[in-house]
């Protein structure tokens, strides 16, 4: 969370997903994220209520990814997943995943019972058109603290490499959603 402080790399980050030109990946491995953004969302989830209108952040980012696939452009995210579920996680795949991969982003899921593949970092991170890579930092309670561009050709070739990875064991969120009917239920409407 924020205190009226910008988060290092944290404008960089957004303008590189309103300008990148053909593609952009993002790989989460944490079974929670604190955003503020999600607070009115998540409580009104975990009591069982419907879910409440979207936030204005949260439109507009459905916005951004439509106009990504209207124009062409590829936004690819991976989850490694590990089960039993989180909370968090319920309604993430639910409530978050659903609109998002309405609006056209192809989001995916490692779901793990056991050890954790050995080609899929246990670090979050974003690739735009293979050659622009922001590491994400995250307190151990979730907290995004910020985002660190990487520049040196050896880790954006190691992020290429774990992003073929991680796309290549992921299944798609639909199929994985199939899966687990207690989350089908749970789905926004119209889902």
């Amino acid at each position: 969370m924020t205190t009226g402080r910008q988060l290092p790399g944290a404008d960089r980050l957004a303008s590189a997903f309103r300008t990148f030109r053909y593609s952009v990946f993002r790989l989460e491995t944490l079974q929670a994220y604190v955003d503020p953004v999600e607070t009115r969302g998540i409580a009104a989830f975990q009591r069982g209520d419907p879910e409440p209108p979207p936030d204005p952040v949260e439109a507009e980012w459905s916005a951004l990814l439509r106009a990504h696939r209207d124009a062409g452009r590829t936004q690819q995210r991976v989850h490694v997943v590990t089960e039993p579920i989180s909370d968090y996680l319920a309604y993430e795949l639910t409530w978050e995943y659903a609109p998002h991969s309405a609006a056209g982003e192809d989001i995916r899921i490692i779901p793990i019972t056991g050890g954790w593949p050995d080609d899929v970092p246990r670090a979050d991170f974003t690739l735009f058109d293979a050659s622009v890579l922001f590491q994400l930092s995250y307190g151990s309670d979730g907290t995004w603290l910020g985002a660190e561009p990487l520049t040196n050709p050896a880790s954006v070739a190691a992020a290429c490499f774990a992003r073929d990875a991680a796309l290549h064991q992921a299944m798609p969120w639909a199929q994985y959603m199939t899966r687990h009917s207690g989350l089908v239920q749970r789905l926004p409407r119209g889902f």
